[in-house]
């Protein structure tokens, strides 16, 4: 079992007096940013002037600078620009700035364990990655609650690591919840292999060919929507409170029994066989290297693959349908 840590194991003494400069005030970055404030903690925020989050971070009371003024006055450098811009903002702005005793942080591994960022052996390097969006973990904070957080320890220099991330855990509202124990390999092949395969990959490759099924063999757009991805909230929604368990239990008989005897035949061996060829693409840094490629390459596959869908059927049909669901708003 996962070692978990809760407020009690936590003293936010161990970051008082240290300022902590947020690097990249989006959604996550405000939040972490926020909370961390409000827990008495001194943050400097960097974002790039006249931007939409500059501009978000100045109505937040925050005067925003520069990666290099931040990551030169800061004692713990947390990294929460987007993935593939975190080693060109770390080799250009903070890396120079990384003396001795300094503390670099990251809310996704992905940098670290696929050594685009490779720490001095002398500061800290820790993660804390709450899993939910930033404005998730503002909402609990202000609520007195908080969202579970990931904690991995990948340099302990100083020695107080693991006290100094349980401390920032706290800050943000984090150990309210618990704060899992992890490595920067597991976080990041895990979250990868998610994505890919079941959260966005896997969920909307489902959605689409369901909905093309239904369409393809004379039925209704508009019905074949509802069925294959209107309705997915419901049962996601159900899962997400009470597990598969709970969301069988609340449905009707008929569709537990299509779920639990159909169910099978779609996610079956051909398809387990590709998931673990996409998680040993991830776990050997094919993924990795494809992604990086990619973006020195001016990102042609992303694009291309990204406009693709742009005007398929069910997203017209969509667009439509929530066009009459004001609630959606």
């Amino acid at each position: 079992m996962a070692k978990i840590y809760y407020d009690k194991d936590a003293d936010l003494n161990s970051i008082k007096n240290k300022k902590i400069a947020i690097i990249g005030y989006g959604i996550q970055g405000r939040g972490q940013a926020l909370n961390l404030r409000d827990s008495g903690v001194q943050v400097i925020v960097s974002e790039l002037e006249g931007n939409e989050n500059y501009k978000n971070a100045v109505k937040d009371g925050f005067k925003p600078v520069g990666a290099e003024q931040a990551a030169k006055e800061a004692d713990i450098i947390q990294i929460l620009t987007q993935d593939h811009v975190q080693a060109a903002v770390y080799n250009k702005a903070i890396e120079k700035h990384l003396t001795k005793n300094k503390a670099l942080v990251f809310s996704h591994g992905f940098n670290i364990h696929f050594k685009q960022i490779v720490p001095p052996k002398d500061v800290d390097v820790f993660m804390i990655a709450p899993k939910g969006p930033g404005a998730l973990v503002r909402q609990q904070y202000e609520e007195g609650k908080g969202v579970p957080c990931l904690v991995a320890i990948y340099q302990d220099a100083s020695g107080n690591a693991l006290k100094i991330a349980l401390a920032y855990a706290k800050a943000i509202g984090g150990a309210r919840a618990g704060v899992i124990e992890t490595t920067f390999k597991e976080e990041t092949e895990t979250d990868l292999f998610g994505e890919q395969v079941v959260l966005c990959g896997g969920a909307t490759a489902l959605v689409k060919a369901g909905f093309e099924t239904l369409v393809n063999a004379g039925y209704q757009p508009e019905i074949a929507y509802f069925e294959c991805l209107h309705e997915l909230k419901l049962i996601t929604d159900l899962i997400y409170k009470v597990g598969i368990q709970g969301m069988r239990k609340r449905v009707s008989d008929t569709a537990e029994y299509g779920d639990l005897s159909r169910g099978p035949r779609i996610i079956n061996g051909e398809t387990r066989k590709e998931m673990k060829k996409i998680l040993e693409e991830v776990q050997s840094g094919k993924f990795a290297k494809e992604w990086i490629d990619e973006n020195k390459n001016g990102r042609p596959n992303f694009n291309k693959l990204s406009k693709a869908d742009d005007g398929i059927q069910i997203e017209k049909v969509g667009k439509q349908l929530r066009s009459m669901m004001p609630w959606m708003g």
